[in-house]
């Protein structure tokens, strides 16, 4: 099956600033990815290389297009959510529906009632008066109206409280996504999408620093609490990792024998957060344990 979006050397300069360097990546048809990375990592720009906003060295093809030379026919298969504040203020919600329905030949009006009817927006009200929650609601309820190929999600539940949150990343999951779409999601709130995401991708300084299965991270990471007395036989194993805690530290190990790690104590797959903290921020400096 052909991947939805294949890069290949990705590459972008910005003045003295290099925002990409030399990154390649697949995500495949049916898949939830994050692309997660500290601010200025990289992430906007690989996305607006991949949405036809910027040219970018190397090869990129996404749905088989390029995204700048073909960039029309493309958005007819991509749906895009990054600033809600984007919507005009001044438009009634049921105007911005009817918008969208003028603009888009693959928007579906019933579906957006649909779900604008689960939430408390009225369909009378102006943008202007909705809480942020409520807009991000409102494109939410646009964007899923659109039988789209590929949904790019840009920071997008930023500002909003936990609650908004969790219902929009849960209306994604129950009245979007399938086998047939591909969701690609940037962010560096990592704890936020951990539990939706097919895989993983880290970027730091414009470089690929990890491109990863959810599945496949349990086999090649393993996260163990080492004593004091452990430390120099578990620093021997080379973790890419060390972080003190009561009584010892923890160290993340990448690749590693199981068999040598089961002397050192019980095995942990380590939470996206740590594993990003891992691969972001390499320490393997045993330091004072607390």
């Amino acid at each position: 099956m052909e991947p939805i979006i294949q890069a290949r050397g990705l590459a972008k300069r910005y003045g003295n600033h290099q925002a990409l360097n030399q990154v390649s990546f697949d995500i495949a048809p049916g898949r939830i990815v994050g692309l997660i990375g500290p601010n200025g990592a990289g992430k906007t720009t690989a996305l607006k290389g991949i949405l036809g906003l910027a040219e970018v060295e190397g090869e990129l093809s996404v749905l088989g297009m390029n995204p700048v030379k073909q960039r029309r026919e493309l958005l007819e298969q991509v749906s895009f959510i990054a600033d809600t504040a984007i919507l005009p203020r001044w438009l009634k919600v049921s105007e911005a529906v009817e918008y969208a329905a003028s603009v888009h030949p693959k928007f579906n009006r019933a579906k957006a009632e649909a779900f604008l009817a689960k939430t408390k927006i009225n369909p009378k009200s102006k943008i202007s008066s909705l809480s942020k929650g409520m807009i991000t609601q409102l494109h939410l309820s646009l964007i899923m109206a659109i039988d789209s190929k590929l949904l790019v999600l840009d920071e997008p539940t930023l500002g909003l409280d936990i609650l908004y949150r969790k219902q929009f990343y849960t209306s994604l999951l129950n009245d979007y996504f399938d086998a047939e779409k591909t969701i690609l999601i940037t962010t560096h709130q990592v704890e936020e999408v951990e539990t939706i995401l097919t895989d993983l991708v880290f970027i730091n300084d414009g470089q690929l620093v990890l491109n990863v299965a959810m599945e496949d991270i349990a086999e090649r990471f393993v996260e163990v609490h080492i004593n004091k007395q452990q430390q120099d036989q578990a620093a021997a194993l080379k973790p890419i990792h060390v972080s003190p805690r009561l009584g010892g530290h923890t160290a993340i190990f990448e690749n590693a024998e199981r068999a040598q790690l089961e002397a050192l104590g019980s095995l942990h797959t380590p939470s996206i957060t740590d594993l990003f903290v891992a691969k972001i921020q390499p320490n393997v400096a045993w330091g004072h344990a607390q």
